[in-house]
């Protein structure tokens, strides 16, 4: 397993997130400005891309976020989302951040609660799927 970080948004986490977001789950508006302002990590496993999240400082919540988290369905459960989730809170950091935030599907709310993260705030739709913000102080 390698970890990569990019300040832009690489091909590699593209198809990551096409494949997971678009083609399993549906959804239509995957790519967005924000991309052009976060930092890209990409879990590599025999030279494949497997698994990405994005993280970046948010004016609007005035926190760090981390969000776009995926890991391709045949390499789930070797804890790659949870080393995703530990790589983005040391860089946030190491950038002097103290607070971190995501807007995590309801569906895996129970994930980012074991990973420390807690709810904030009621469920709001995202394209149709129900999502909640989510917080943790670092």
């Amino acid at each position: 397993m390698e970890i990569k970080m990019y300040d832009e948004l690489p091909e590699a986490a593209k198809a990551i997130r096409t494949s997971v977001f678009m083609e399993e789950q549906g959804f239509k508006n995957e790519f967005d400005a924000t991309d052009h302002n976060a930092t890209h990590i990409v879990i590599w496993e025999n030279d494949k891309p497997v698994a990405t999240c994005r993280f970046f400082y948010s004016d609007a919540k005035s926190c760090f976020a981390i969000g776009r988290l995926a890991v391709l369905k045949e390499y789930r459960g070797k804890h790659y989302g949870a080393i995703l989730i530990d790589n983005a809170e040391r860089e946030i950091r190491n950038q002097g951040g103290l607070h971190v935030g995501l807007s995590a599907q309801c569906k895996a709310s129970d994930f980012y609660k074991k990973q420390g993260y807690q709810i904030h705030g009621e469920p709001h739709p995202v394209e149709g799927c129900p999502h909640v913000w989510m917080c943790k102080d670092l």
